[in-house]
């Protein structure tokens, strides 16, 4: 039975392992016919910034592994904003297609959800 899952990422790209533990979730998930969302908040959206050279720190970029999103039919990615406001960000310095919805709107978001994964 498909289920609506909605990952939220909370950290930035580097500096810890759980945003790549969580694009894994949300990868293996998808491999299940999974119906998967991303919401990105906080620091999370700075995993959706373009031009991302992490090769100085010798780990993966990753909006890389971001973009292979679709090809696992992950489209609804989701962030607030007020964070890209408070991190002085614009959509257009992000690497990829999100909706940017409203702090209002995440309790909405997470009530459509059979499930919360936070990471």
């Amino acid at each position: 039975m498909t289920k609506n899952i909605l990952v939220i990422q909370r950290t930035a790209p580097y500096g810890s392992s759980l945003a790549r533990e969580g694009i894994d979730y949300v990868l293996t998930s998808a491999a299940y016919d999974q119906n998967i969302s991303l919401l990105f908040l906080g620091d999370g959206v700075f995993q959706l910034l373009g031009k991302q050279d992490s090769k100085g720190i010798q780990l993966k970029n990753q909006l890389s592994a971001l973009e292979v999103l679709p090809l696992y039919d992950i489209e609804n990615l989701y962030l607030t904003e007020e964070d890209l406001a408070e991190r002085n960000l614009s959509k257009e310095q992000l690497g990829l297609s999100v909706n940017i919805i409203s702090r209002n709107d995440v309790h909405t978001l997470i009530a459509k959800q059979d499930h919360v994964m936070g990471f």
